[in-house]
């Protein structure tokens, strides 16, 4: 007979659900922030010379004269 109650009860405790989603959460926040840790370094400079590039266009071409000046 306690068999079968153990064995109900690892049914139940397999079946439960009850905090899953918390964990699941949880691991995907772990999982993005080692993910960010490791590749916003190495973006990072690239990122850098991006906007540095567009800044220079901007400012290069805001600092040419108009044609009818």
């Amino acid at each position: 007979m306690t068999k079968m109650i153990n064995a109900s009860l690892k049914l139940k405790i397999w079946k439960d659900t009850h905090g899953q989603d918390l964990m699941e959460y949880a691991l995907m926040a772990a999982f993005l922030g080692a993910a960010s840790g490791f590749t916003l370094p190495a973006v990072a400079a690239d990122i850098a010379t991006v906007f540095s590039k567009v800044m220079f266009m901007l400012t290069g071409t805001s600092s040419q004269t108009s044609p009818g000046a």
